[in-house]
C-alpha cells in the first residue's frame, strides 16, 4: 500500500514537470552588452582614463578635502545607504540558511482527559493504565528531544536565490559607490561656487569704491554747474543698484555654506575657504578614455550589471516552481506519560523520519503569474542597464564639448573684460575732459561689472565641468 502511494506521488510529480516543461511561457532573451562607440563625439581620446584616480589626488585643496572627508562620515543620506548594505548582507544569510538543514531541541509538557466512550478513552481503560480510576482522568504527557527538517534543493532553487540575494548585496555596495561620487561632486561643486561667489563680493566692493568715486566727481561738476542733478542722481541709483547686488550676492554665499553645512550632515558653520585661491585655481586636464572604460569604472553601471544577474537568477527560481519538491523531516527523543518514566530506554525512546515528494497540479496558474513576471522583470533589468550605459556615455561625451566650448568662452570673455576695463579710465578721462556725456560713464561700468561677474562664472563653470567630467567617467568613489 505504502509502495502504491508512493509510486502514485512520483507518477504525479513527473505529470507536473513534463506539463510544466511543455506550458512554460517563452521570453526572448537580449543581449545586454551592446557595443558602444570607439570614441567620444567621434574624436579620438586617449587610452588611459583618469576615472579612477583617487579623489584624494584629483582634488588637491585641503579645505575642499576636508570637507569631504567629514561628509563621508556625516552624511545622512549616506548612512542611510550603508544599513541597506547590511539589510542586504542579511538577507544573503537569510536565504543561506533556507537550503540548510533545520534543527531544533524541544520539551513539551500536556495533560489530556479524553472522554471514557471514545476511542483514546476506551483504550485508556482497557490497558488498565489507570486501574483505581472508573473514569479516565487527565493524564500528563512529557517529551524531550531533537528534530530536524531538510529540503533538499534538487533544482537549485535555493541555492539560485540565495547567489540572487547575494548579487543584489554588491549591487547595493555599487550604488553606495555611485552615491560616493555624486556626493563628493556635489560638495566640490557647492565649494568652486563658494569661491566664485566670494570672488563676485571682491568684484562688487570694488565696483562700488569705483562708482562712488565718480559719484563724486559727479558732484564737483554740477558745483561747477558742468552737469546737472540729473547726472547726480543717475549716479546714485548705480550705487544704490551695486550696493543691492552686495546683498543679494551675500545672502547667496550664505545658502551656499548651509548647503554645504547641509551634505557634511551638520549644522550651519562658516565654511573654511582660501577665497584669494579662485583667481589661480587652473582646471585640471582630465583624461577621458575610451568608452569602454565606462563598464568597468561606473559604479552604477556595475550596479544595473548585478542587478541584471541577480534577474536571471529569479527567473530560474520561479522556473524551479514548476518541478517537485523533496523534503526530509526527522526526530529522536523520550516520551513518556510521568517524569519518572521520561529516560526509561528503550520503552520511551521516540524516532520517526519522513520523506515528502509533491509537485504542483492545481495551482499552477499562480507559478506561471510568478515565473511571467520575473521574466518581465528581468527583461526590465535589461532595459535599465541599457539605458545606464546610454547615458554615462552621454554624459561624457557633453561634458567634453562643454569643456572645450567653456574654454572658448572663458578667453573671450577675458578679453572683453580687459578691454572693458581700458574703456572705464578711457571714459573717466573724457568725462573730466568734457569729452563724453555720464552716461557714457555708467554704461561702461555696468559693462565692465557684468563682463567680470561673467568671468567668474564661466570660471566657476569650468571647474564644475572638470569635476563633472571626472564624476561621469566613473572616478571620486575611491
Amino acid at each position: 500500500m505504502l509502495k502504491r502511494r508512493f509510486y502514485q506521488s512520483l507518477t504525479a510529480a513527473s505529470l507536473a514537470l513534463a506539463v510544466a516543461g511543455c506550458k512554460l511561457p517563452q521570453f526572448a532573451q537580449r543581449d545586454a552588452n551592446r557595443r558602444l562607440p570607439a570614441t567620444y563625439n567621434n574624436s579620438p581620446q586617449d587610452t588611459i582614463s583618469t576615472g579612477r584616480v583617487r579623489w584624494k589626488e584629483f582634488f588637491t585643496d585641503p579645505n575642499l578635502t576636508a570637507l569631504i572627508d567629514t561628509a563621508l562620515q556625516g552624511n545622512q543620506e549616506l548612512n542611510i545607504t550603508l544599513q541597506e548594505i547590511q539589510i542586504a548582507r542579511n538577507e544573503v544569510q537569510a536565504r543561506r540558511g533556507e537550503y540548510m538543514p533545520s534543527l531544533s531541541l524541544g520539551a513539551s509538557a500536556e495533560a489530556e482527559k479524553p472522554g471514557r466512550y471514545t476511542l483514546q478513552g476506551a483504550t485508556e481503560e482497557a490497558i488498565n493504565i489507570q486501574p483505581d480510576r472508573r473514569t479516565p482522568t487527565p493524564l500528563a504527557n512529557y517529551q524531550l528531544g531533537a528534530f530536524a527538517s531538510w529540503e533538499i534543493d534538487i533544482w537549485h532553487k535555493l541555492r539560485n536565490a540565495r547567489k540572487s540575494a547575494a548579487t543584489r548585496y554588491l549591487a547595493s555596495v555599487e550604488g553606495k559607490n555611485f552615491m560616493v561620487t555624486n556626493l563628493i561632486a556635489e560638495i566640490a561643486n557647492s565649494y568652486y561656487e563658494l569661491l566664485a561667489l566670494d570672488n563676485q563680493l571682491a568684484i562688487i566692493k570694488q565696483n562700488i569704491e569705483i562708482q562712488e568715486n565718480a559719484l563724486r566727481i559727479v558732484r564737483q561738476e554740477k558745483e561747477n554747474a558742468r552737469v546737472t542733478e540729473l547726472a547726480v542722481k543717475r549716479f546714485e541709483a548705480q550705487v544704490q543698484n551695486t550696493t543691492s547686488l552686495q546683498y543679494k550676492t551675500q545672502q547667496r554665499i550664505t545658502e551656499t555654506e548651509n548647503r554645504i553645512n547641509f551634505l557634511l550632515g551638520r549644522y550651519p558653520r562658516p565654511i573654511t575657504r582660501d577665497d584669494q585661491a579662485f583667481s589661480g585655481l587652473v582646471p585640471q586636464t582630465v583624461q577621458a578614455g575610451v568608452p569602454a572604460q565606462l563598464l568597468s569604472n561606473r559604479p552604477d553601471i556595475r550596479q544595473a550589471e548585478q542587478q541584471l544577474v541577480a534577474a536571471k537568477l529569479d527567473v530560474q527560481v520561479a522556473r524551479a516552481n514548476f518541478y517537485p519538491s523533496l523534503g526530509i523531516s526527522a526526530g529522536a527523543g523520550f516520551e513518556a506519560f510521568k517524569p519518572g518514566l521520561l529516560f526509561n530506554s528503550p520503552e520511551s525512546m521516540l524516532y520517526n523520519i519522513a520523506g515528502d515528494l509533491s509537485a504542483p497540479l492545481i495551482n499552477r496558474a499562480g507559478i506561471k503569474a510568478l515565473y511571467a513576471t520575473a521574466n518581465a522583470l528581468q527583461l526590465q533589468a535589461v532595459y535599465n542597464y541599457e539605458r545606464t550605459v546610454l547615458n554615462a556615455y552621454i554624459e561624457v561625451a557633453n561634458q567634453l564639448s562643454n569643456i572645450n566650448n567653456l574654454q572658448q568662452s572663458y578667453d573671450a570673455k577675458l578679453k572683453e573684460v580687459q578691454a572693458l576695463n581700458q574703456s572705464i579710465r578711457i571714459s573717466n578721462s573724457l568725462f573730466k575732459a568734457v569729452r563724453a556725456e555720464y552716461t557714457e560713464v555708467l554704461f561702461t561700468q555696468r559693462d565692465a561689472l557684468g563682463s567680470k561677474f561673467d568671468l567668474t562664472e564661466t570660471k566657476m563653470q569650468q571647474l564644475n565641468a572638470t569635476v563633472n567630467l571626472y564624476r561621469a567617467l566613473g572616478g571620486g568613489w575611491q
